[in-house]
């Protein structure tokens, strides 16, 4: 369910542009954005940062698109979100001991150090790589492409790359024989 309703502002801005225009979509998400975040904090009374910070940069380039008539600004938007979580995973290991994928993952899964560490780097290597991508895709393509490829390629990639990351994961992991 966590999963639908972080895509909430992407399905409704996919819904949005096929009734009706890029113009109308990006305004949808920015609205639906507003709302995800506001009823993440009504019921857990905390936000959640990766809404806060895509629902800034949706105003950001989303509202620049609005103002200035240019979809160019909201095609860039997944791209500056994938490198923006690119640099936060580097520079979080950078300074600091362990990766973010390991104090995000680490309570559940039992690993070596090594092991997160290249996970770390791949989930580096998979941000970059969406972002370009995304990028190829918005200039190469139709509009109506990208947003195709907005929903269900970038969706679809991230879903191959969290199944070959869990079996990565799968092949370092203890089982309770092992701890024994």
């Amino acid at each position: 369910m966590k999963f639908l309703f972080d895509l909430f502002p992407i399905i409704l801005f996919f819904i949005a542009y096929k009734m009706y225009d890029i113009y109308v979509a990006t305004a949808v998400a920015i609205a639906a954005a507003f709302v995800q975040t506001a009823l993440f904090w009504v019921k857990n009374r905390r936000f959640e940062k990766m809404h806060v910070i895509t629902l800034g940069i949706l105003i950001v380039f989303g509202g620049l698109t609005l103002a200035l008539r240019d979809p160019v600004f909201i095609k860039w938007k997944p791209t500056v979100v994938n490198w923006l979580f690119a640099a936060v995973f580097m520079g979080a290991r950078l300074f600091s001991k362990t990766s973010l994928i390991e104090r995000m993952m680490g309570h559940a899964v039992t690993v070596p150090a090594p092991v997160w560490d290249r996970l770390n780097w791949a989930w580096i290597l998979f941000f970059v790589f969406i972002g370009i991508i995304n990028l190829y895709v918005a200039f190469n393509y139709s509009e109506e492409t990208w947003v195709n490829f907005k929903l269900f390629g970038m969706m679809g990639l991230t879903l191959v790359f969290v199944f070959g990351q869990a079996f990565y994961l799968s092949r370092y992991m203890e089982t309770t024989e092992d701890k024994q």
